[in-house]
């Protein structure tokens, strides 16, 4: 599932205190509600009617259709009697224009719709080439053919209940025909706001909304709905999106270009902090290694891992450019005789293993070192084992968990809602970010903003790419990025790097070493952003 956007509007929300910058990327996730509200101040302020705002979003449904080549296919257009289905209407009357192939399936269950749509049943009734079909039971379902495209306009985000009856019929209906199906809004049956796992819903192929992305459409248990995401700008009025309040955002270009530090000319490796990568055990030495590198590309002034005394050979020669402190124990890390206090960053996890005498040296470390740290893999498996650990993580602590991870540690949830709402939850509570790593990693604060991301492909679903974005984020830490700012702009490189290595490489060949390899040129496109940024 990929999102595409085509309207653009940025905010900057806690990251900085620079002025909105209208049109350039879509950044706030709103609500059902709140998308309502913005309809209907639209409606009142540019001043414009109900029915020709929805002419807008038909119009540009149909081009992008036509933009796509779906024009030479018949289409089936299902539409329900709300203004979900009036945009239905209004769609099927435009490719009508275009003298496509067009049936309408209405779903009648003996009333009338809302007033846009009885508007756009009218305007369709003028068209003597309108093939109009009410559907009241299963003996209306019309066959389709598989080269017919559908058009859902069932239900739009204003629904909350699960379908039952003929509505979940129609749905399974259409998502049995082998059609390619093409969502408006939100695929019939997915809520904006809240989880329906399991009840009915549209598998779309396509789902062509309005404006900005909908919570939904970021999490994982909804990909085989929603498909490929397509953000379309039907003009909706920029001055309710710059006061409107949200806890969601959607991190993108705009967003990291206002929180990347271009490096001054005049600047030494001092300025760019010292990191202590806590890594490694025997057998698992490769994920220190990619740590090491990782904080190394990521422009960390000196890097320094500690490491059990396996690997000292093949860390001194993989990763020349680290300095190496090997701990007595030569298969697990017990103990730094080493100041802590002295590093700008802490770095904690990849492949250390969960010994008892490992737990005891997160003990000593959060104990001794008050700043900022970045914790993964074993890191969080201890953590898991032992949860008095939690309460003695520093203030403002990056968690990088996977799922499983994350629910070892907090606990099981039954959706992927429930599962952010408890990570904003254990954000706030711990005063900690956590990173919950997965196709759009967010990223939840204690101050109650969610941060989605939208970089990475499914070729970084590899071991080892967990410790290269520790690497990462530790490197930015170590900067003077705060700790929120470290964690967008690393997760969003991690994942451009993934995405430049996935284009050179493939998904299925690419390894975590070539996200490492790609964050060089990750880093040019920053640039080039900061470059433009200036010269806007």
């Amino acid at each position: 599932m990929s999102i595409k956007h085509i309207s653009l509007i940025a905010d900057r929300g806690e990251i900085t205190n620079n002025k909105v910058c209208s049109y350039f990327c879509v950044m706030k996730i709103l609500s059902a509600a709140q998308i309502r509200e913005w309809d209907q101040y639209t409606i009142h302020h540019e001043p414009v009617s109900s029915i020709e705002l929805m002419e807008r979003a038909a119009g540009h449904c149909v081009d992008w259709l036509e933009e796509n080549n779906f024009l030479q296919y018949p289409f089936a257009v299902f539409c329900g009697k709300g203004n979900n289905g009036g945009d239905g209407l209004a769609i099927a009357r435009m490719l009508l224009q275009k003298q496509c192939v067009v049936s309408v399936h209405i779903l009648e269950f003996g009333h009338l719709g809302t007033d846009d749509f009885q508007i756009n049943l009218k305007r369709l009734h003028q068209f003597k080439s309108a093939s109009i079909q009410f559907i009241q039971s299963e003996e209306n379902f019309h066959e389709l053919n598989k080269n017919e495209i559908v058009i859902d306009a069932l239900f739009g985000s204003g629904l909350n209940r699960p379908l039952d009856g003929i509505t979940a019929k129609i749905v399974e209906h259409l998502n049995n025909s082998g059609c390619e199906i093409v969502a408006i809004d939100v695929p019939s049956g997915l809520p904006v706001d809240h989880s329906l796992k399991g009840d009915a819903i549209i598998k779309a192929d396509h789902t062509l909304t309005f404006q900005i992305s909908r919570l939904s459409f970021l999490l994982q248990e909804n990909a085989s709905f929603v498909g490929e995401v397509h953000i379309l700008d039907i003009g909706l009025h920029p001055d309710f999106y710059e006061t409107v309040e949200t806890n969601f955002e959607l991190i993108d270009e705009d967003i990291v270009s206002a929180i990347y530090k271009p490096r001054n000319r005049f600047a030494h490796k001092g300025k760019f902090g010292h990191a202590l990568l806590v890594s490694g055990s025997y057998g698992k030495m490769g994920a220190a290694i990619l740590c090491g590198k990782a904080c190394l590309r990521t422009g960390a002034g000196l890097t320094s891992c500690h490491i059990p005394g396996c690997g000292y050979e093949m860390m001194q020669t993989v990763v020349p450019e680290a300095m190496v402190m090997t701990d007595f124990n030569s298969s697990i890390i017990t103990k730094i005789e080493e100041d802590v206090s002295k590093f700008s960053c802490i770095g904690i996890g990849p492949g250390i293993g969960t010994a008892s005498e490992t737990k005891k040296l997160l003990y000593e470390i959060f104990d001794a070192y008050r700043q900022p740290v970045v914790l993964d893999a074993d890191a969080l498996n201890i953590i898991s084992i032992d949860n008095k650990l939690l309460n003695k993580i520093p203030s403002h602590s990056i968690l990088t968990p996977h799922p499983k991870e994350f629910e070892r540690i907090f606990g099981k949830s039954s959706n992927d809602f429930e599962r952010l709402q408890l990570a904003q939850q254990k954000a706030k509570e711990l005063e900690v970010i956590i990173v919950l790593k997965g196709h759009h990693t967010l990223i939840a604060t204690p101050g109650g903003k969610t941060y989605f991301n939208n970089t990475g492909n499914a070729g970084m679903a590899k071991g080892g790419s967990g410790d290269v974005l520790t690497g990462i984020i530790t490197a930015l830490v170590c900067q003077h990025y705060d700790p929120i700012q470290a964690a967008i702009l690393g997760v969003y490189l991690h994942g451009l790097a993934g995405d430049l290595a996935a284009e050179k490489v493939s998904l299925e060949a690419m390894i975590a070493s070539d996200v490492i390899d790609n964050l060089g040129e990750a880093f040019l496109f920053m640039s080039n952003l900061a470059s433009e940024k200036i010269n806007r």
